[in-house]
């Protein structure tokens, strides 16, 4: 008899969590269509970095736009550099972002030593990223765009120096697929061509930009991690910085990324905060 009650406990058990189980997907599924659909044209839902984000969403539906303040601290060997920076994005027809942006940065000594860069706002920014296809069955999107720097001097050297000081050119290419519900991958890639004015050079980098995200169901909260590599003629570096996005509420969002550089050597770990504010968006879950 206590068998065979235990026997119906546990089969009970088992139901009640396959239901539980069957339920979510069910929920996830109606949150990902509606994400898609409420509005036209087609949309595919994907994860979008925090480090190295994106120009708009891929598939962006005219009226779209987003305010990002971004906060962070990378420890070098002999100072600490502070990082903020503010940017606007906006569609203003579907399927095509732009952005202008101002990153800034600052250098803190440390250890006693006295030599390190001059803090400055690092340039004025402006990109546009167009999503040249949206395959709904296949859950994949692909986008091409374009990002030109206007750099500029140091604070220190302002009144003596030239304030506009050279050009970065970087055109990009991302692709992002969702697997299922929950699981997606994006790449984004293109070259950085910096063009300096004092000395008259010109030099490239390439960026190789990888992620995974993890998106919690019925949520616009994730997990994942981007691998962010840069090559150049002599050198390849590497950082790996896992991250996570929290909705605190229908228009804010917050996320926390770790840098984890593994092979330059002279930084270490570095922390970077970024606060997502989307004017105008309403949504019934968190």
């Amino acid at each position: 008899m206590r068998f065979s009650f235990a026997l119906i406990f546990c089969f009970s058990i088992s139901i009640a969590q396959a239901q539980t189980e069957k339920e979510k997907e069910v929920m996830d599924s109606l949150y990902v269509l509606e994400e898609e659909t409420k509005k036209s044209p087609v949309k595919v839902l994907h994860a979008e970095p925090l480090y190295i984000d994106l120009i708009r969403d891929l598939g962006a539906r005219k009226g779209e736009k987003e305010w990002n303040v971004g906060l962070g601290l990378t420890d070098n060997n002999n100072y600490d550099r502070y990082t903020a920076l503010v940017e606007y994005e906006w569609a203003p027809i579907n399927r095509l972002g732009l952005e202008v942006e101002l990153p800034f940065s600052f250098y803190y000594p440390t250890n006693g030593n006295s030599t390190k860069p001059g803090s400055q706002l690092n340039s004025f920014k402006v990109a546009a990223q167009y999503t040249f296809l949206v395959a709904e069955k296949q859950k994949t999107s692909m986008a091409f765009g374009y990002i030109q720097e206007f750099e500029f001097t140091e604070f220190r050297n302002y009144g003596k120096r030239k304030l506009y000081t050279g050009n970065v050119y970087n055109p990009f290419f991302v692709a992002a697929k969702r697997w299922g519900n929950n699981f997606h991958t994006l790449l984004y890639s293109g070259p950085l061509i910096g063009q300096h004015f004092e000395d008259k050079s010109i030099h490239t980098n390439w960026q190789i930009n990888s992620n995974v995200h993890y998106m919690i169901p019925g949520t616009r909260n994730f997990i994942g991690v981007e691998f962010n590599k840069e090559l150049s003629k002599n050198s390849f570096d590497m950082t790996v910085r896992p991250q996570m996005r929290v909705s605190v509420a229908d228009n804010l969002l917050v996320g926390i990324v770790t840098g984890i550089p593994v092979s330059r050597k002279t930084e270490r770990f570095s922390s970077f905060l970024r606060l997502i504010y989307e004017p105008g968006h309403k949504k019934g879950r968190a």
